[in-house]
């Protein structure tokens, strides 16, 4: 973990001079890395938050969406004339370089800290604070010209600043994963066309059931997930209601009445978004319920990955031994010891995603609980957790269905043997037999290991037309397809 927090000072080291600059804060003075465009808040962070060896520069969006909310604050500080136009251009700019994807290496403080978010809000604060000091001229650390909190930092507060950059990070987030999870729909509707005439047993409590067809599995796993895209945009929506403007506890303490009306403006024409200032900034304050609801969607859209993959490693299992009803893209041997052994690796390890995400919800839950008073200050961990589920969530469905659904196949034949030897098959001749009938059938044909269709003949309770009218594996896959034979339709 240490070395992920510093792999960015140790591939940046060949350009380190060795020069520090000086700056202070309230608990004294310390030494910054001459190159750092961070201060010494993200300096103090960088030592106190040795945590999850996750960095913010991880998670582009997240140091994008800061830069946003940082650019619609200096508009509004601007447009009320608490920043004059100098800094706010040179803040302006700044903001939309690291908007465009510059200076993130520098945004280095851990996912994971104590402060309710501060030290990240920090980290923007100072990188963003002296890039506009060399826009305008000055070294960095010259916080006269251009100070991180006095002047980027103006009319807010972390607990309204950062909350809404996360809250515009996860919206701007959340389409990219569900355009991962349409490709992986597709994916899965193709195979369901790929598959619709091939005959193969349904099971229920993995005992054999009634036909189905290969195609309607993956068709159904098409529409289970094609749910979970309204789920995915509707929860995702409650993140455009943010509490800009409540600065501290939502009171607005320190920013000019006119600011939040304001800097919503502003943040909905930069982000594009439909940003809306919440009715109470107090509530909104204190409020994390949009990162549950959030989190649970998520969650679900990870079960039912994860369901699907269960299935899919029964379903090609053996190849011998075991369903072996489909095969799975051979990609690595799976076994040191075992020589031509081939395992499911691609569903396991999306099954491994799955309880991630679920243990990531779980803690969600816990933290927006934990909030106390005016301010859930275990927002961090919140964060951490929810873009690390979307990103191992994005991440497993693209292999998925580059790496196995998209070479799945069938073994047609051996799934229509299968239909034909199972007991399950005397489903269809109960509305003819009725229930008691149908049941010793298939207890006869168990105890004799023969099968149902030969010995209905043997036992004259059906002639051979009307006996295969009704056990057409065809004919009984669709809803509605054949007309049922009640038992006053023919004679017993």
């Amino acid at each position: 973990m240490q070395g992920a927090t510093n792999r960015v000072i140790d591939a940046g080291a060949q350009y380190e001079s060795g020069k520090t600059r000086p700056e202070k804060d309230l608990l004294g003075e310390r030494n910054v890395p001459y190159e750092a465009y961070y201060g010494i808040q993200t300096l103090r962070a960088l030592e106190n938050f040795n945590i999850s060896g996750i960095a913010l520069n991880f998670y582009p969006l997240i140091i994008s969406s800061l830069a946003m909310v940082k650019e619609a604050a200096a508009r509004a500080n601007r447009d009320l004339g608490l920043l004059d136009s100098v800094r706010s251009a040179a803040i302006i700019a700044a903001c939309r370089e690291v908007a465009n994807g510059k200076l993130h290496s520098h945004f280095t403080v851990d996912m994971i800290q104590g402060g309710a978010g501060t030290s990240t809000n920090m980290n923007a604060n100072e990188v963003i604070a002296n890039r506009a000091l060399e826009l305008l001229g000055h070294n960095r650390g010259e916080y006269r010209y251009c100070h991180p909190n006095n002047h980027v930092n103006l009319s807010q507060s972390t607990n309204d600043a950062y909350p809404t950059a996360v809250k515009i990070a996860l919206v701007r987030g959340n389409g990219p994963l569900i355009q991962v999870l349409r490709e992986l729909i597709q994916s899965f509707r193709r195979k369901g066309q790929e598959f619709v005439g091939v005959i193969k047993m349904g099971r229920t409590q993995l005992q054999d059931a009634v036909p189905m067809t290969l195609g309607q599995t993956f068709e159904a796993y098409a529409v289970t997930l094609e749910e979970e895209i309204l789920r995915l945009e509707e929860n995702s929506r409650l993140f455009l209601e943010v509490n800009l403007g409540g600065t501290a506890i939502g009171t607005g303490i320190n920013a000019d009445p006119a600011y939040a009306n304001l800097v919503i403006r502003h943040l909905r024409e930069i982000t594009g978004l439909e940003v809306v200032r919440a009715e109470n900034l107090v509530e909104a304050t204190q409020d994390t319920g949009s990162f549950v609801m959030y989190s649970m969607a998520v969650k679900r859209l990870a079960i039912k990955l994860s369901k699907i993959c269960n299935d899919l490693r029964l379903l090609s299992s053996g190849p011998r031994a075991g369903l072996g009803e489909i095969n799975l893209p051979p990609l690595q041997p799976g076994s040191s010891i075992m020589p031509g052994k081939v395992n499911p690796v691609i569903p396991e390890v999306v099954n491994q995603v799955a309880f991630k995400v679920m243990g990531n919800d779980l803690t969600v839950s816990i933290a927006a609980e934990a909030g106390q008073l005016e301010l859930n200050v275990m927002e961090p961990v919140i964060v951490q957790s929810l873009v690390q589920s979307v990103e191992m969530l994005k991440n497993a469905m693209v292999t998925l269905k580059a790496r196995c659904i998209d070479g799945i196949t069938a073994n047609e034949a051996h799934c229509r043997q299968t239909v034909l030897n199972s007991i399950g098959l005397v489903t269809a001749l109960t509305p003819a037999l009725g229930y008691e009938r149908c049941s010793l059938l298939a207890r006869e044909a168990l105890e004799q290991d023969r099968g149902v269709y030969d010995l209905v003949l043997e036992q004259g309770l059906l002639d051979r037309e009307t006996l295969d009218a009704l056990l057409s594996p065809e004919g009984m896959v669709e809803p509605g397809s054949q007309r049922p034979l009640r038992r006053n339709d023919h004679p017993l």
